[in-house]
């Protein structure tokens, strides 16, 4: 599900991190929203609750493997659903 940012609160300078980070680690977990870390004003970095990070690579990976699937089906290149179910076991183990 997508994360709505809210301004206000998920923005955070650099020495805000610095004096609070236990908060804001503690925030990440209870809150599930990113924080973007401004340094000089600008974005430099995101932090995110570790699990929301591990379920966004795992649809990342998945959603990659349908585009590969999709183009290979363009060029004729058909796979089995065997390999298909193969390939996305090997990527949800791995």
């Amino acid at each position: 599900m997508p994360v709505r940012l809210r301004a206000t609160e998920d923005l955070v300078p650099i020495t805000d991190l610095r004096q609070n980070s236990a908060r804001i680690v503690k925030r990440l977990r209870t809150e599930r929203r990113p924080v973007i870390i401004l340094q000089r004003g600008r974005s430099a970095a995101v932090m995110e609750n570790v699990e929301d990070f591990e379920q966004r690579l795992e649809r990342l990976e998945l959603l990659e493997a349908i585009v590969r699937g999709l183009q290979a089906s363009r060029r004729s290149k058909s796979v089995s659903n065997a390999q298909v179910m193969r390939e996305l076991r090997k990527a949800a183990v791995g």
